[in-house]
């Protein structure tokens, strides 16, 4: 039996931080509804350049309902909806339940036991409560930017959507922590995640670690830090023909030396100990790129391996989709999509022995809206045909 069934989540989420949290939840079998707009239906539908790319990785699993909440009906449609509920979980921007009137006390009128969470960008209180959001914007202000980029360069934004899906997966998290102790207690509660405070969390060893902890800004990475803890250059010259060495402790330098088929090296008086390798670093980085310049980043991530050393190729995002070893593990699976065909998809990380859950493609917009409700609700097909001509379902 899948971890999360029989938890129902009302989804009033868009683009990626609200979703990521519901989809996570709906990997463990939870069964979410995704209320959506008339129209265009969440924002994130028309994002990327892939046709319905971005919206699909997080959308996997739910049903789609639409509802137009301008209207009476399509509100009071929802309040029924979040009556039958376990959880409600919204990310719109500053003021907009409010203004639609389904905000936490509206909500939990119609459903007392409700958990209603919120993901916003600087949280409901505080001076910048007000301002608007997105990834970019969340990691700035968490300082991850700040530590990106060369050390004389620029901030640089980095790839990963860590504002966005890392605070989702925070949300995920307090909305099964709230779900335990509902079953305990039989009572809902209020959830609120800043994305900016939840970014933070990925960013305390950045900090714990710089010299002058809260008085010195910690510096930019550049490739990595010192000789041993960074990219080399492969065989290939491409852009992503690199490979990752991590050789931190003495132990690991022998290894490493020992796979550079230089043993000698670690004895070398100049890289002898830790700090004759930091105070002669450029001098070993010069001796390792003369190594990894010889392979390609694949063969050296096999001697790295054979050797016990920490270190891998970088891996573009196509290489990621057909990377062996995620193939091998199931987490890169196919799903059919009914316009697009065969998709490629990542999976989920966590991984529950007694809990398995089909991947299933995201819906089409109003897929479900019929078939949510009226098994929720118990409308029958004249009703729903009159909520459909009056405007309030789609």
């Amino acid at each position: 039996m899948p971890a999360l069934d029989g938890l129902r989540i009302l989804d009033m989420t868009q683009y990626e931080a609200g979703p990521s949290a519901t989809q996570a939840l709906a990997w463990f079998g939870a069964d979410v509804v995704k209320v959506e707009p008339p129209g265009a239906g969440d924002p994130g539908r028309g994002v990327g350049i892939a046709p319905l790319g971005y919206f699909m990785n997080w959308n996997a699993n739910k049903r789609s309902v639409v509802l137009d909440l301008t209207t009476g009906e399509g509100r009071d449609l929802l309040l029924r909806l979040a009556a039958q509920a376990d959880v409600f979980v919204e990310n719109y921007g500053p003021g907009v339940v409010e203004k639609l009137d389904i905000d936490y006390d509206a909500v939990k009128q119609a459903n007392p036991a409700i958990i209603y969470a919120s993901v916003k960008g600087f949280g409901l209180s505080g001076p910048f409560a007000n301002r608007k959001c997105f990834d970019g914007v969340a990691q700035a202000a968490a300082g991850a930017l700040s530590v990106t980029g060369y050390p004389d360069g620029a901030p640089l934004l980095p790839g990963p959507t860590t504002g966005d899906s890392g605070t989702g997966v925070q949300l995920a998290l307090a909305i099964t922590a709230a779900y335990v102790q509902k079953l305990r207690t039989g009572e809902g509660q209020r959830i609120e995640v800043s994305m900016q405070e939840a970014m933070t969390y990925y960013m305390r060893t950045r900090v714990g670690v710089t010299p002058g902890w809260g008085e010195r800004a910690a510096p930019r990475a550049g490739t990595g830090f010192m000789a041993l803890n960074n990219l080399y250059p492969s065989a290939g010259g491409g852009p992503n023909d690199y490979v990752m060495i991590i050789a931190v402790t003495p132990r690991m330098f022998v290894d490493l030396c020992a796979a550079m088929q230089q043993p000698d090296l670690a004895s070398d008086p100049r890289f002898a100990t830790f700090s004759g390798r930091n105070t002669h670093a450029a001098e070993l980085r010069a001796e390792i790129t003369s190594w990894t310049e010889q392979y390609d980043k694949f063969e050296l991530g096999r001697r790295l391996e054979a050797h016990g050393v920490p270190g891998g190729p970088v891996l573009d995002t196509t290489e990621v989709l057909t990377d062996p070893h995620l193939v091998a593990r199931g987490f890169i699976k196919t799903v059919e999509h009914p316009d697009l065909g065969p998709v490629p998809m990542m999976g989920f990380a966590p991984r529950l022995s007694a809990s398995e859950v089909e991947l299933r493609p995201a819906p089409a917009l109003g897929q479900h809206t019929d078939e949510v409700l009226g098994t929720m609700l118990g409308l029958g097909e004249d009703e729903l045909g009159a909520l459909r001509q009056r405007g309030a379902i789609g």
